[in-house]
């Protein structure tokens, strides 16, 4: 989850796509064309590992150019296959 958050501080848009799970991972992300946005910080609520399965729950913080700050809660799910942890996709949690 850190090397993901780091990789969007970074907009490493390569590494995002090659760590995102081939299930469901997008084409592209266009992180180019989104918003300028800054990120702020990231905290790690809890994980769980069962397996070749894991859970993290994090608060990611941003701003977009100019805007207020905003936070996004989500519990991600992952999966390890070939040596690597894969995200898989996550859902947002209300504030």
């Amino acid at each position: 989850m850190r090397s993901r958050y780091s990789a969007y501080v970074l907009g490493l848009e390569p590494y995002l796509l090659a760590s995102w799970h081939s299930s469901t991972r997008p084409e592209s992300l266009d992180l180019d064309l989104q918003e300028p946005t800054t990120w702020l910080g990231l905290e790690v609520k809890r994980s769980v590992t069962q397996g070749n399965q894991a859970e993290v729950e994090f608060v990611a913080r941003y701003r977009h150019k100019g805007g207020p700050a905003h936070r996004m809660h989500e519990l991600s799910r992952f999966v390890f296959e070939e040596g690597r942890w894969f995200y898989v996709d996550g859902d947002l949690k209300s504030r």
